[in-house]
């Protein structure tokens, strides 16, 4: 019998099951996403911690740096001064550290010889112990100085020379909005006369015009400003105003009724007739007024010049300032310096006015 002869086949194993191969594993994406993240999480961390160690420490040049805590600054404010000041490397981490180093509410008042590049704890520890007192000077400038008294009385006392002082004060790179418009030659009128304490050695020209400056700004604060637009003028121009009353008012119940005066010319158009406003720019600077002086061509010389001069001619006291913002209703143009004590007789028409010089001996 014959046979009829079969070939048969085994199943062949898929090739990812056959012998000495392995199967590739395939790494789930999320996973990859996540191992991603953790590196860069872990990168931000190391970098963190190191630019937080950085903060922490310090180097470099100790350059002596005086530092002063005015009283009620903020331990926040106080750290931002450090670093502004360059004692301390880092400002928001800084404030950390020295909320951590629980010295915020122990920080004192006061002017302290710091250095730069401090370490944070060093500096905060620094300010907890007052600090020697700052031996000062007196500097006191009276109502009605021009600058270049003040310049003067700034030499006498801080030995500040003159010449550098104007040329500090002249420079045209302050204002003080509104009063002082950017770009304003000089701030004639500006520097409040008071009484101010500044350090004996360092304080420079820059420090005692910018304290001059900020001080008028906050004694005039509560005045009534919003009178000049009332009155027809600029803040500046009430500022030349005051400076006309301070030099020409000699007894304070009379500072109201110049004002009114001077007001009541401006409306009429007629020149104010101030000769203390040419001995601002007094051609021959004696003190002194001649018939020639009197028909000098300046814009000070307002006895031949309607309205106000350029300037102000003097540094106004609080009480002159209030009276140009609230001059005297009055119907008088016209006064004369009357008598030993200072007064003045005013007058309605150029009649009573020359009646009034006669009697008061001019």
């Amino acid at each position: 019998m014959l046979c009829s002869r079969m070939s048969v086949t085994a199943p062949q194993a898929p090739t990812d099951q056959l012998p000495g191969r392995h199967r590739r594993a395939r790494v789930p994406w999320v996973l990859v996403v996540a191992l991603a993240f953790l590196v860069v999480i872990a990168a931000g961390a190391f970098a963190s911690l190191r630019y937080y160690s950085w903060c922490k420490g310090a180097s470099g040049p100790t350059t002596p740096v005086p530092f002063t805590v005015a009283e009620g600054t903020s331990g926040s404010q106080v750290v931002d001064d450090l670093h502004e000041a360059g004692v301390v490397r880092c400002g928001m981490v800084s404030k950390w550290l020295l909320r951590r180093s629980g010295l915020e509410d122990e920080i004192l008042a006061g002017t302290y010889q710091l250095t730069t590049n401090m370490v944070p704890d060093d500096a905060f520890r620094a300010l907890t112990v007052a600090p020697p007192p700052v031996p000062t000077v007196r500097l006191t400038i009276p109502e009605g100085y021009r600058l270049t008294q003040i310049a003067e009385r700034v030499d006498e006392d801080l030995g500040i020379p003159p010449k550098r002082f104007l040329a500090e004060a002249n420079s045209g790179e302050r204002s003080l909005p509104p009063y002082l418009p950017m770009g304003t030659a000089t701030p004639e009128g500006f520097l409040f006369p008071e009484t101010y304490q500044f350090r004996r050695q360092g304080t420079t020209a820059k420090d005692v015009v910018d304290r001059l400056l900020a001080q008028f700004e906050i004694e005039t604060a509560g005045l009534p400003w919003s009178n000049a637009e009332d009155l027809g003028l600029t803040p500046y121009e009430i500022v030349v105003v005051a400076s006309m009353i301070e030099e020409e008012a000699k007894l304070p119940e009379e500072r109201s009724l110049i004002a009114g005066v001077i007001y009541n010319r401006i409306r009429e158009g007629m020149v104010l007739g101030i000769d203390a406003t040419l001995l601002y720019d007094d051609p021959t600077p004696d003190g002194q007024l001649s018939y020639s002086d009197l028909e000098y061509d300046s814009p000070y010389n307002t006895r031949i010049n309607a309205g106000l001069p350029p300037t102000p001619i003097a540094s106004p006291g609080l009480a002159s300032l209030e009276a140009a913002l609230n001059p005297a209703d009055t119907e008088f143009f016209y006064y004369v310096l009357c008598g030993a004590d200072g007064h003045h007789e005013f007058g309605r028409t150029l009649a009573e006015h020359d009646q009034n010089r006669v009697r008061c001996g001019e």
